[in-house]
């Protein structure tokens, strides 16, 4: 998918905490970072953060209508799915819920970049297969872009995490930006 460099001005982050900037203090969240990292590649990008501390994708799927209507948002990343998994909730629901909200957007005519998320194995084998599943079967479905693992480089490494191992410090939210920076670079050449 090929969007037009011009055609995006305004991006929103519609995640959880892991794009929402959780623990950290606002300069070092996501959307702020992003934002100065966009300009410093000469793009003139408005970064901003629609993501929800611990949602899920069906609290995702309540709020996508009402947060994507507003006027003039030509991209989301859409990256949820994190607490679905640390739930257990089954990866077919997840699915559904990130489908639907793929489909509100679509409808908006806005522009999607999928951020994929990785379970562990906490939930068996079959859960991890099916949960880490969903991401390259919708973006294969919808010819979405897609981000393979939102933290790639990131997780599981502790100086790049906060104490809780989950939530990227503000150093790990740097290269979560740099990933989601050259994702928009990519669809737009």
């Amino acid at each position: 998918m090929h969007i037009n460099a011009s055609a995006i001005e305004k991006v929103v982050l519609f995640g959880d905490s892991l794009m929402a900037g959780y623990g950290l203090a606002k300069e070092h969240h996501l959307s702020i970072v992003l934002e100065k990292n966009l300009k410093k590649a000469g793009l003139d990008i408005k970064v901003i953060n629609g993501s929800v501390s611990g949602s899920t994708s069906s609290g995702g799927l309540n709020r996508a209508d009402w947060s994507l209507s507003e006027p003039g948002i030509d991209l989301i990343i859409l990256g949820l799915g994190a607490n679905d998994m640390l739930r257990g909730i089954q990866p077919n629901e997840t699915e559904r819920n990130l489908e639907q909200i793929i489909n509100i957007a679509k409808t908006k005519k806005i522009n999607i970049i999928l951020a994929g998320m990785v379970a562990p194995d906490t939930h068996g084998k079959k859960y991890k297969k099916d949960f880490d599943g969903i991401y390259p079967k919708l973006s294969k479905k919808y010819n979405l872009p897609l981000i393979p693992f939102l933290l790639e480089g990131v997780a599981l490494n502790p100086s790049l995490n906060q104490q809780d191992g989950i939530h990227p410090n503000k150093d790990g939210t740097l290269i979560v930006s740099e990933t989601i920076k050259n994702s928009i670079i990519n669809v737009m050449n």
